[in-house]
């Protein structure tokens, strides 16, 4: 079957980048393996840590089912080549709460290939086409225990093919979206790169704005049940409405962190996505890497997980099955100034 014939049985356009994103891509791609991006320690500075969210109310964070691939590091985490290969993956996640259950990243459908990844221009498509054993949405809701019934409403971090395409399996569930992310996915003649239109279109959808205040050191918030157990923050750049759900838990904080980064490596060297893809895949290039600094400025404060960083969902998964607290748990409470200034301190000494 050709590309073409695909397209029409989709019936979408998706932008393609052009020759000047092709070729910027593959050369950051490779200048940055051998001098990555330098962090902006300066705006680290100016990062102002406004705490969490006060309240008592928890909830129950699930990660689901998945299988997942072996990719060189350096393809993903710019400049970083130990280890020599991570484990990535497309995992959705359920997050139950006391008035609801909902689904955030329910990225793979059945037959995802002809369904999504054909909308998708052939450069993308090279380097995101999933493994042939992965588990579309259903499969991995069974996997996990939960009956897809239970789920009330789908609550993705960002619109891109892998975090909503499993929403075409699940064509009656209602969607909640952050209002400035479905404006950019969805209005105009073709999809932004990387979007899949029609998993948003024709089911309950609604939308919802940034309308609280900061959050840690994050510039705004919205509060979905309005006790603080889940708390959606502005992780802009990788896509114009991207957020992150940051979630009280009995096990402390945690930040599902959609693609703000693809890996903790990223959290914890202070590096940005490689170029290829990473320079068609972030919207906003700079304005990703600032994101990435407010999630690296936090990352002892509350445990961050990425959408396809397999081995911080394994760890998760793995705790909540044992009944033990996390060994890698966030425990500082010291001034993120305090915290930068100690790392530099260790730097220098080193």
């Amino acid at each position: 079957m050709t590309t073409e014939h695909k397209l029409a049985q989709v019936g979408e356009r998706v932008a393609t980048p052009d020759v000047w994103q092709c070729c910027r891509a593959a050369t950051t791609a490779i200048t940055g393996a051998v001098l990555p991006r330098r962090p902006d320690r300066r705006f680290l500075s100016t990062l102002r840590d406004n705490g969490l969210p006060r309240g008592s109310t928890t909830v129950e964070l699930v990660a689901l089912a998945q299988n997942a691939r072996s990719v060189p590091t350096a393809a993903v985490v710019e400049g970083v080549f130990t280890p020599r290969r991570i484990e990535s993956a497309m995992t959705a996640f359920v997050v139950r709460h006391p008035r609801a259950t909902f689904l955030v990243d329910p990225g793979i459908c059945v037959d995802v290939r002809r369904r999504a990844v054909a909308e998708l221009p052939p450069i993308l498509r090279l380097a995101v086409n999933p493994p042939s054993d992965v588990l579309d949405i259903r499969e991995s809701l069974q996997r996990s225990g939960i009956d897809a019934s239970d789920i009330d409403f789908a609550l993705p971090t960002h619109l891109h093919w892998d975090h909503v395409a499993g929403l075409l399996d699940l064509p009656d569930l209602p969607l909640r979206l952050h209002r400035p992310e479905h404006r950019w996915a969805m209005t105009g003649p073709v999809a932004p790169v990387g979007g899949v239109r029609q998993a948003v279109r024709d089911r309950p959808l609604d939308c919802y704005e940034l309308d609280g205040p900061p959050v840690l050191t994050f510039a705004a918030s919205h509060d979905v049940f309005g006790d603080g157990a889940v708390v959606l923050v502005d992780l802009s750049g990788h896509t114009p409405g991207s957020i992150g759900i940051l979630l009280r838990t009995v096990r402390g904080p945690v930040l599902l962190a959609g693609d703000a980064v693809w890996h903790n490596l990223q959290t914890t060297e202070l590096r940005q996505k490689s170029g290829y893809p990473g320079a068609l895949a972030d919207d906003d290039r700079t304005g990703a890497w600032r994101t990435i600094h407010r999630l690296y400025a936090v990352r002892d404060a509350v445990r961050i997980v990425p959408s396809h960083d397999h081995r911080a969902a394994c760890a998760w998964t793995e705790h909540s099955a044992t009944g033990l607290p996390a060994q890698d748990s966030p425990v500082s409470a010291e001034p993120l100034h305090d915290r930068e200034q100690q790392r530099r301190d260790r730097e220098t000494h080193h």
